[in-house]
């Protein structure tokens, strides 16, 4: 339902206010720090600022980071993490990462776990998507190629999506595939 009357301005921050909204988001949400300092520099266009200087909204998020309310390695190994649990590969937390503004150095140790769990989370897509050993029945070859095409799409590898979608249905003995995959 519209409000009807003058709408109401919110009032300029103040670097108290700009602070305590920092620490507010932090304790909410897991971010990076480029998502801090985005965040923080859009409330800034939102309500303007009330200060004698500008606001220096990289230092307040490197203060952050230097307090560990803020830590882009741990954020991007929890990216890591969530994703490949549920089935999604190495691009897709690449592109994830790169979104979020993690750099290269923090996101080592994340890669590192997507490149482990490379064939688990593909089998877990697969199932997922019943494509591969985990489809009802025999796939067609255009069946076959949406599978690998979803895969991909997923974030994983042409070969490993191929090894997958190629397989037969039936009973999977997971052990022995990953095995084999890897």
């Amino acid at each position: 339902m519209a409000r009807s009357g003058p709408q109401r301005t919110p009032l300029p921050l103040s670097a108290k206010q700009l602070e305590e909204l920092a620490l507010r988001y932090v304790g909410r949400y897991a971010t990076s720090r480029a998502k801090l300092t985005s965040y923080l520099a859009r409330k800034l266009r939102e309500r303007g600022w009330d200060g004698d200087r500008e606001p220096d909204v990289e230092a307040l998020a490197g203060r952050f980071c230097e307090l560990g309310y803020v830590d882009d390695s741990a954020y991007a190994l929890m990216k890591s993490q969530s994703l490949s649990s549920r089935g999604y590969g190495r691009r897709r937390l690449d592109e994830k990462l790169r979104a979020d503004g993690i750099d290269e150095e923090d996101s080592a140790p994340a890669f590192d776990h997507a490149d482990t769990q490379a064939v688990d989370a593909a089998l877990r897509f697969a199932r997922r998507r019943r494509i591969g050993p985990f489809a009802a029945a025999e796939a067609d070859p255009k069946q076959r190629e949406k599978g690998i095409a979803a895969m991909v799409r997923a974030g994983h590898s042409f070969a490993l999506s191929r090894k997958i979608a190629s397989l037969p249905p039936g009973e999977v003995d997971e052990e022995a595939l990953r095995d084999e995959l890897s």
